[in-house]
């Protein structure tokens, strides 16, 4: 069967001049998940491509499509048309009802993508592959029953991971809503102070247990009125910031014992797809685990949780760790400097700016009592290992999607093999 016979490519679709309709560029079309990262808005200016929600966009240009940049077009107001980047190939099933999905699927397939880079024309660093010359590709003759099938199974997979991915983003904001409250605008304090509360009554995201935690009055301090009985700590005073190595200079015993080195790039990526490799005889210190909180202090600053998988740490990479500090407390302290800290980095009069050490010292913050600091750990500590839970749930999910794509869409696997495999899986 040939994908022409499934599949509408660039299927012409009436869009006004002029209007300002929904728009995806490039930048927003992921490399390894289904879904795009975000749609603007943008004047339709009589170019580029037209899609409807279900579409496939394939990027075409190198090193776009390469890269593995693919999407299932979702998000769009019903039976809006949208548009997009000239670089797109719209994939539109014929049959939407059956094949969206699996239309989808096949266009992560490795062996249709390498058939697609092996038909790039072009000067180099600007190929290109036409729509025309992937039409032709051929699957095996699945039965519309078994091409429905195969879309559900990984679809599946991928809406468990784009549900992690929301139920994340409200967790992250709920807990950094506590931290900023408690720890930065001292919230709770204040309206002990102000008289806005008292014993017995309730304040918005106060667990009522902690209200005793809280002094009811402030005191003067460098970060101005604080919290009395409260410490101003430096960052690197709650946790130690690890300095990645050179890991050049440590190069893996074999093609198949390393570690995938992790750099700002894999960092920023959330995967090591195409890492470097070094030893895997690094010092256990310099080794980076699920969970770990890293913070990039060259070039592009970022304050991320790892859950990309176990790998080695690079240089221009600090692993942060606490003997004392919750991890909530630490990763969200970091993050409540990277905006000054992205700001003395621009102003160094380097290629790449960077901080040093001495501005990790001279970052503060306000830490409460250790009987405090462990209550609060109590309320907030598992809304954060949830996060990381959530994360690690959907890389092994998104492992398991990416092992099991290439055996259905070529036919080595049938639809109830796999089902009992997810079926245990999740």
């Amino acid at each position: 069967m040939k994908l022409s016979g499934l599949i509408d490519f660039n299927p012409k679709r009436p869009l006004e001049k002029g209007a300002i309709i929904p728009f995806i560029e490039m930048a927003d079309l992921p490399e390894g998940e289904r879904d795009v990262s975000r749609i603007g808005h943008r004047v339709f200016n009589g170019s580029g491509s037209k899609f409807k929600n279900g579409d496939t966009l394939f990027a075409r240009i190198t090193p776009c499509l390469e890269n593995g940049k693919t999407a299932k077009v979702s998000g769009l107001p019903s039976n809006a048309v949208g548009h997009g980047s000239t670089e797109f190939i719209v994939m539109a099933a014929k049959d939407p009802g059956v094949d969206e999905d699996f239309v989808y699927y096949l266009a992560r397939h490795p062996a249709f993508r390498a058939y697609a880079q092996g038909r790039m024309e072009g000067t180099s660093g600007r190929q290109r592959v036409s729509w025309q010359a992937i039409a032709d590709y051929e699957i095996p003759d699945f039965s519309r029953l078994e091409r429905s099938g195969i879309g559900s199974i990984l679809s599946s997979m991928d809406n468990l991971i784009a549900n992690n991915r929301r139920v994340n983003q409200a967790l992250e904001a709920m807990v950094h809503t506590l931290f900023r409250a408690w720890f930065v605008e001292f919230e709770p304090v204040r309206a002990k102070v102000e008289g806005r509360w008292r014993r017995g009554q309730s304040l918005p995201g106060l667990p009522a247990h902690l209200y005793d935690l809280f002094p009811d009055r402030v005191v003067d301090s460098e970060l101005g009125e604080v919290p009395a009985g409260w410490e101003i700590r430096s960052l690197d005073s709650i946790a130690d910031y690890l300095n990645g190595l050179a890991l050049q200079k440590f190069p893996p015993e074999s093609e198949n014992e390393f570690l995938p080195v992790i750099k700002i790039a894999q960092l920023r990526a959330g995967n090591t797809n195409g890492a470097d490799k070094a030893s895997t005889r690094i010092k256990p210190e310099y080794v980076v685990n699920d969970g770990d909180v890293l913070f990039s202090w060259s070039g592009s600053l970022e304050v991320e949780v790892w859950n990309g998988g176990r790998g080695a740490l690079n240089q221009h990479l600090f692993k942060v760790t606490s003997d004392t500090a919750p991890k909530w407390f630490y990763f969200f302290a970091t993050r409540h400097h990277l905006q000054n800290f992205r700001a003395i980095a621009a102003g160094k009069a380097t290629t790449m700016g960077h901080i040093q050490r001495k501005h990790l010292t001279d970052a503060r913050i306000a830490v409460a009592s250790p009987e405090g600091m462990s209550k609060f750990d109590i309320a907030i500590g598992p809304l954060f290992d949830q996060l990381v839970s959530n994360a690690q749930q959907s890389r092994s999910l998104a492992q398991l999607r990416d092992t099991l794509l290439p055996k259905l869409i070529s036919g080595e696997l049938r639809v109830p093999d796999v089902e009992r495999i997810v079926g245990a899986a999740v």
